[in-house]
């Protein structure tokens, strides 16, 4: 990285305060008259402590394993009191885990979305890849007899058996069990078959993992998620679209219980007692037997990223959901959930404002769309982008930053048009109040301008440089404000090019090879007083630096 730093003072002359700060703001907001102390990063709001909990296994110790793709972890959890006892990371060679499963002599694998890898844990805690698979693996579970088996779900749609030593090959059981899904959440069956949900076609079914044979098991589900049968030999499903737990008892479905619509799987301990964990809020919960349930790991802001101010409502982007909260007490007022590939909300893993409305990107879904949080209704969606990692409302259109084509384009009326080509990593996005377009690249370590008054410069303009993987980012007369991913911290730079490091802030690891080095955006926004807000990626939780800073 270079260790160099410039501002182009010009330009940022040019800029006027970031969208929604007042021009006249009182002069005591301003940086300038900042105190020699360094400003208060304020938690106004917190989260998950887990990001997103996805599948989940109880352990021959009788603890309980909760898998996390965009925490990349597995925590180990007291099903009693809901302590956390260990966390495996990359560290220990766990990377992006979506499920995991134990065999009877105490080995766990997990499956890793992301990358196709199939992996696990041996007694002796050695790690063993069983297989690499193209992307998409997703639910895991053992036979009786220990023979491990995975589907794809979201990237793909094959039904696999795999040797846990990794020794033999890969076998192909079902390849036809789509669109976008083959199944998900599966469990071995009484009658020695593998169960599993369709998530796409509201359906539970089994197969015969020799012969491929197949029938329906279970139907009248809005989206199953994950199965499981209890010691009885009793299926249960959960329903994520729902958000219940359901008991199909001779052909009829009966709720257990009601949760929230976002949830992932489940796991029932040596006493039938389900446990349910939620992608969208990363809570796990205790259903226990009179019906009530017990919060062990509290939900909330699971993989915050991008965010906006509108108003009073500080505006969150959270990959399954978008969240509302009050600017001045960090009060949660809103939440919308997105239950993945249904209903029009999609993913959101940045955000900007559009007036009233909401502009969500998503590089996993591979679009962008426009948001109405008040009516709860999508106004408008722009499909089958190029990994799109931001979006603004700029020249009567959408610019938007690309990744896999590396260029920042202009979607409106007509033909789209290229505002920035030759970007290794375009991130983050953002208009000032006088027309002007800048884009942060992670890879470069620069803040370019590259737009003025709806029109491409010829020679992109380096507004700032040296930065240490720059994503979210403002702009305004005073200068810089912008988040180093990678340094983790909130750096500002004013318009003589003095830099100040305004917070330290935890922040994610980057993404898996071929995907937006940002992956969980880390995004900073600024309201009409000046005030800071910045979403801490892994510590889960929405920071304030009060003006002035």
């Amino acid at each position: 990285m270079r260790t160099s730093l410039s501002i182009s003072i010009a330009a940022l002359a040019l800029a006027a305060c970031a969208p929604g700060t007042s021009t006249d703001a009182d002069a005591s907001n301003t940086p300038e008259d900042r105190p020699d102390a360094p400003p208060e990063l304020e938690v106004i709001a917190t989260g998950a402590n887990i990001a997103g909990a996805n599948g989940i296994h109880f352990g021959p110790d009788g603890l309980l394993y909760i898998a996390s793709v965009i925490g990349s972890d597995l925590t180990v959890i007291d099903p009693e009191s809901g302590e956390e006892i260990k966390r495996f990371t990359a560290a220990d060679g766990v990377i992006g885990p979506d499920d995991v499963a134990f065999s009877s002599d105490g080995s766990f694998y997990w499956t890793s979305i992301l990358t196709g890898e199939v992996a696990g844990f041996n007694t002796a805690g050695e790690k063993v890849v069983a297989a690499q698979l193209p992307p998409g693996p997703n639910p895991i579970t053992f036979s009786n007899d220990d023979r491990l088996f995975v589907s794809q779900c979201f990237l793909g749609t094959n039904v696999y058996e795999l040797d846990p030593t990794g020794a033999a090959a890969v076998r192909l059981i079902a390849d036809d069990l789509g669109p976008g899904c083959g199944l998900n959440g599966m469990d071995w069956g009484p009658d020695n078959r593998l169960y599993g949900p369709r998530w796409f076609a509201g359906e539970v079914i089994s197969l015969d993992v020799d012969t491929g044979d197949r029938r329906v098991e279970a139907t009248g589900f809005q989206t199953p998620a994950a199965i499981k049968f209890d010691s009885e030999g009793v299926l249960h499903v959960l329903d994520t679209g729902t958000g219940d737990l359901i008991r199909v008892n001779d052909g009829a479905n009966e709720v257990v219980a009601s949760l929230s619509p976002g949830l992932d799987n489940f796991a029932f301990d040596a006493a039938d007692t389900a446990f349910v964990s939620s992608y969208a809020d990363g809570f796990i919960k205790r259903v226990n037997k009179d019906g009530t349930l017990t919060t062990l790991q509290p939900g909330g802001m699971a993989h915050p990223g991008g965010l906006a101010v509108i108003g009073d409502t500080v505006w969150v982007a959270d990959v399954h959901a978008v969240r509302g909260f009050d600017h001045n007490t960090g009060e949660e007022i809103v939440t919308q959930r997105n239950v993945v590939g249904m209903g029009e909300l999609g993913g959101s893993l940045n955000l900007s404002a559009d007036g009233d409305l909401l502009i969500l990107s998503s590089w996993f879904d591979g679009d962008v769309r426009i948001w109405d949080p008040q009516a709860g209704q999508r106004v408008a969606r722009y499909p089958n982008l190029a990994g799109p990692v931001a979006a603004v409302r700029y020249a009567g259109g959408l610019a938007i930053a690309e990744h896999l084509k590396g260029a920042v384009t202009l979607y409106g009326d007509a033909d789209p048009v290229e505002l920035a080509t030759g970007l290794p990593a375009p991130t983050g996005l953002f208009v000032s109040d006088d027309d002007a377009l800048y884009v942060s690249d992670r890879e470069r370590g620069e803040i370019l301008l590259i737009a003025r008054d709806g029109e491409a410069l010829s020679t992109p303009e380096t507004i700032a440089d040296g930065l240490e993987s720059p994503e979210g980012f403002v702009v305004s007369e005073h200068g810089v404000v912008i988040v180093e991913a990678a340094a983790a911290r909130v750096v500002h730079i004013d318009a003589e090019g003095t830099r100040n490091v305004l917070a330290t802030i935890p922040s994610g690891s980057p993404g898996a090879p071929g995907l937006p080095p940002s992956q969980i955006f880390n995004g900073v926004a600024m309201d009409a007083d000046g005030n800071l807000f910045i979403t801490g990626e892994t510590s889960r939780v929405l920071y304030r630096l009060k003006a002035p800073w």
